[in-house]
């Protein structure tokens, strides 16, 4: 197996990371371990993260890091595309001076991240988990654009309050509505089905039940459901688990499932 750790062996270490015309939030925990790089949920922060880090422990090196006008820290930017997204996992880890391969594990809008990432870097990746997302489906209609514009629209007088504590992005409704819409364009199955298909490298899917916030009745099952063939014929992708939690609680209720699931892709790979 290679050694995963970098020659400085760094300590703990938290700071703003300059990428482009923004700066990114991140915490690195340092230490000898194989690396994991956490990616977030298209509006959530990296304390999401939280517990599947406790339950792993210092056996890893964790990098995590808010994306680009998310949480307190991170800054704003004229750019908050899914491609920037991918590349700023390249950023941060420059940044950090990993070098070797890593875990990469990615919930909702970030296991589209993790999954493109590790399906364009196979020699840098140790393995993929990817929780609640990644699962290529055509959910992306006219209606479907009106609603999650309408629903931004509803949700902006909360986003404006809690969003000097962090926890909403910085980011206008109709911003995070247009990022959401860009996301339903890259779940399409014939953009991304040949990335799932395409992984090379051990890929465990954690998967929720139930409904999430801004869906309605069986949506989320039928998107769970499409995974099934891309299982079958992509030897290296498994459904590691179905958990009780919804989508939105996963991290927080599962993460036992998650960090299982990040300890199997690297026993596979050693």
């Amino acid at each position: 197996m290679t050694n995963h750790s970098t020659p400085s062996n760094p300590s703990a270490w938290t700071g703003l990371v300059p990428v482009g015309d923004t700066a990114l939030h991140v915490t690195d925990t340092g230490g000898e371990g194989i690396p994991i790089i956490y990616c977030n949920g298209q509006f959530a922060t990296l304390g999401y993260w939280k517990h599947t880090v406790a339950e792993l422990g210092d056996g890893f090196r964790h990098i995590n890091f808010d994306e680009r006008a998310r949480g307190k820290f991170s800054k704003t930017s004229s750019d908050y595309s899914f491609e920037t997204c991918v590349s700023d996992v390249d950023a941060v880890l420059a940044a950090r001076g990993v070098t070797g391969p890593v875990v990469i594990a990615g919930w909702s809008y970030g296991a589209f991240v993790a999954a493109h990432w590790a399906h364009r870097n196979p020699e840098r990746t140790v393995g993929a988990v990817l929780v609640e997302g990644a699962e290529p489906h055509d959910w992306l209609t006219d209606a479907m654009e009106e609603r999650i514009r309408r629903l931004f629209k509803l949700l902006r007088p909360v986003t404006a309050v809690l969003r000097p504590t962090g926890l909403t992005p910085k980011l206008s409704a109709a911003q995070q509505a247009e990022c959401n819409i860009e996301l339903g364009k890259i779940s399409l199955e014939r953009n991304l089905g040949p990335v799932i298909d395409g992984l090379t490298v051990p890929t465990r899917y954690v998967l929720a039940s139930g409904a999430s916030l801004g869906s309605k009745g069986d949506e989320q099952e039928v998107i769970r459901a499409a995974l099934g063939k891309f299982v079958e014929r992509n030897e290296h992708v498994e459904i590691f688990a179905k958990v009780a939690s919804n989508h939105d609680l996963i991290l927080k209720r599962d993460f036992k499932a998650v960090a299982d699931a990040v300890r199997e892709v690297v026993a596979v790979r050693r």
